[in-house]
C-alpha cells in the first residue's frame, strides 16, 4: 500500500444505536495503485447511513495481505472523518479489518428481546428466563468486528481463507472470485479462534431498490453454505453474546462481525484464470 488519504467529516448522521455496521469500498477490484476509498455505514438494509472512521472508534485497523498484516491504527486521524482512501501497490487479495471500542446501551425488556430473537440469539432468551431477566431491560455492551475483502489487479489468492485473528470472524472457505450466481459459498464463523456453532448467519444483498436476505445456522463445526442468487456486493454476518463477567454494569457482551465483498460479473472462463 502507498497512499492513505482522509477525506473530512460533514454532515453525517449519527446512528449508534443502528443495527448493521460495515466497511463499503468504492469498488472491490481496483488496479494496482489506483485508489479505493474505504467509508463505514451503519443501518439496516444494506444501505445505512455514512459515518466516521478515526482513532476515537477504533481498537484496531489491520491490512493483511500475502506479504503479512500492517497495523494501520496509528495512522487513522484524531477526529472522525468521512472516508479513507488507500492504494495498493501489488496486484492480489487485501483484506481490511476493523475492530471497535466497545459501545453500552441499553434496550427495554420486550425490544431487548426482540432484538435476540431476530439476531438467532433464542439462547440468550432462555438464560434471560431462567435466571428470572426476562422482564428486566437489556444492559449490554458491544464490540464489532468488521472485514472488506479486495482483490487488486484482477487478481485474487490464498488471502481469501486467512483467518485475521478477530475475536469474532467470518471466513469463507472458498474464493468468491470463482464463483458464478448461484453457487454457493461456504464460510466458517470463529469465536475466539474456536467454530462457532448454531450462529445465525445473514447474507445481505442489494441491486438498486431491491434489498435480499439469505440466513442459514453454522453447524456443529461452526460452518455453514449459502447459494448466492446474482453477482454484485455482498455482506455476511453474525451476532454471538456471552454473560459479562468483569462486574461493570452489564449484563451481555455482544460481538458483532461482518465480511463485504463482491460476487463478481465476469466470465466462467475469466474466474478460473483468475
Amino acid at each position: 500500500m502507498n497512499k492513505w488519504i482522509f477525506s473530512s467529516l460533514l454532515g453525517l448522521a449519527s446512528a449508534a444505536q443502528a443495527h448493521e455496521f460495515w466497511i463499503a469500498p468504492d469498488r472491490f477490484s481496483p488496479p494496482t495503485d489506483a485508489p479505493v476509498t474505504l467509508s463505514l455505514r451503519v443501518g439496516e438494509g444494506f444501505l445505512g447511513e455514512p459515518v466516521g472512521f478515526g482513532q476515537p472508534m477504533a481498537v484496531s485497523l489491520r491490512w493483511h495481505n500475502l506479504r503479512g498484516n500492517t497495523d494501520l491504527t496509528p495512522q487513522l486521524p484524531a477526529t472522525e472523518q468521512a472516508s479513507v482512501q488507500l492504494s495498493f501497490d501489488q496486484p492480489g487479495t487485501q483484506l481490511i479489518a476493523l475492530d471497535t471500542q466497545p459501545i453500552s446501551t441499553e434496550l427495554a425488556a420486550d425490544e431487548f428481546t426482540a432484538y435476540l430473537r431476530e439476531d438467532g440469539l433464542e439462547r440468550v432468551i432462555a438464560q434471560r428466563q431462567v435466571s428470572g431477566q426476562s422482564a428486566l431491560p437489556g444492559r449490554e455492551r458491544y464490540r464489532r468486528h468488521i472485514k472488506t475483502m479486495l482483490h487488486v489487479g484482477g487478481k485474487s489468492d490464498s488471502m481469501v481463507g486467512v483467518r485475521t485473528g478477530q475475536t469474532l470472524e467470518i471466513v469463507p472457505l472458498m474464493n468468491p472470485q470463482r464463483l458464478q450466481p448461484g453457487d454457493a459459498l461456504p464460510v466458517e464463523v470463529l469465536f475466539e479462534g474456536a467454530p462457532l456453532p448454531r450462529a445465525l448467519v445473514k447474507f445481505w444483498s442489494r441491486r438498486g431498490q431491491q434489498f435480499d436476505m439469505v440466513t442459514t445456522r453454522t453447524d456443529a463445526a461452526g460452518k455453514s453454505t449459502t447459494a448466492l442468487p446474482w453477482h454484485g456486493a455482498w455482506m455476511v454476518s453474525v451476532v454471538h453474546m456471552v454473560p459479562n463477567v468483569d462486574g461493570k454494569g452489564h449484563d451481555w457482551d455482544s460481538h458483532w462481525a461482518n465480511l463485504t465483498f463482491e460476487l463478481p460479473a465476469a466470465s466462467s472462463a475469466e474466474r478460473k484464470s483468475q
